[in-house]
C-alpha cells in the first residue's frame, strides 16, 4: 500500500478570509470550485493544488458541510488500507463512491476526521 497524496480540507464559516490570506496573502495559486460542478448554486470554494495531486481545500459552511478539518489520504489501494485498520481494531466506514473514488472514513485520536480513498479501477 502506498500513499500517493495528501489533500488538507478546512470547512468555515471564515471560507472566504482564508482563501483570500492564502491566495493573496501568501501567493498561492487558486482556483474556484462549485461544490457541486453542475450546480453553479452550490457552495463554492477554493482548490489550491500542489504539483503532486496534493492540494488545499477550502471551503464554506452549511448545510451538510459543518465547520472542521478534514485530512484525505489518496492511497494506491483504500481497501487494503481498510482491512489494515480493521485488523488492528479500528472502525473505518464506507466505503463511499464519489468522483471517481472509493472513500473510507475514520476519526483519529484526538477528533482529526480523516478519509482515505483511492481511484476506482487503478
Amino acid at each position: 500500500m502506498q500513499v500517493l497524496s495528501i489533500r488538507f480540507c478546512a470547512i468555515s464559516p471564515e471560507a472566504d478570509n482564508l482563501v483570500e490570506f492564502l491566495g493573496l496573502g501568501l501567493g498561492m495559486p487558486c482556483v474556484e470550485k462549485h461544490l457541486v460542478e453542475s450546480d453553479p448554486d452550490s457552495l463554492k470554494g477554493g482548490i489550491f493544488a500542489a504539483g503532486d495531486g496534493s492540494w488545499i481545500e477550502v471551503w464554506k459552511d452549511g448545510p451538510q458541510m459543518p465547520p472542521g478539518i478534514m485530512l484525505q489520504v489518496v492511497v494506491d489501494d483504500a481497501d487494503e488500507m481498510f482491512q489494515t485498520a480493521k485488523a488492528y481494531g479500528l472502525s473505518p466506514r464506507g466505503p463511499m463512491v464519489t468522483h471517481g473514488e472509493k472513500v473510507y472514513s475514520i476519526v483519529a485520536p484526538g477528533g482529526l476526521v480523516m478519509t482515505f480513498q483511492s481511484k476506482i479501477g487503478e
